[in-house]
């Protein structure tokens, strides 16, 4: 067995060692309306479902401690008409336990890749609930955590120049 260099080896001391943790998970609110069944629509009908995905991140009062929050709105309507079919809005948080992570670079790792922690679970009530609904179930595409954060960033940024000008 070979001996790592001294190089090696206080690079392997000077790099933090990123933990992370789910401390627990959770609804926070969830609402699913049936318009379809309340309207007394009835046949065949083709859905378009529309998902907007927000996000939100907090520290807690306990140390290295933070909420996650992932809200979707989904809304589908019947293809080609304005009738809407069903609304569902879902607010999933986690809670994590993260340490190593550089200051600069915190705000990033809760916006993606604690998100991407939560997602599966997430996917899998939106198919329950549209299930239960009366409806055949959403299975979710994968949510690319990073370009929604980079477009917020850019919309911030936007938003600060007009602000300014």
């Amino acid at each position: 067995m070979a001996d790592e260099s001294p190089a090696e080896n206080t690079a392997a001391q000077t790099a933090p060692q990123i933990q992370m943790r789910v401390l627990g998970q959770f609804i926070r609110d969830m609402s699913f309306e049936n318009v379809m069944a309340q309207k007394g629509v009835s046949g065949d009908v083709q859905p378009e479902i529309a998902v907007q995905v927000n996000l939100d991140a907090k520290k807690r009062p306990t140390e290295h401690q933070y909420e996650v929050a992932v809200k979707l709105n989904l809304t589908s309507k019947a293809k080609g008409m304005d009738d809407v079919l069903f609304l569902c809005e879902l607010d999933y948080c986690g809670l994590f336990h993260i340490e190593g992570v550089a200051e600069d670079q915190l705000h990033p790792f809760l916006m993606i890749e604690c998100p991407r922690m939560l997602f599966p679970f997430l996917r899998r009530i939106v198919s329950d609930i549209t299930r239960d609904g009366g409806f055949p179930p959403v299975n979710l595409d994968n949510i690319d955590f990073v370009a929604l954060y980079r477009n917020e960033l850019m919309r911030r940024q936007a938003e600060a120049e007009k602000t300014e000008a």
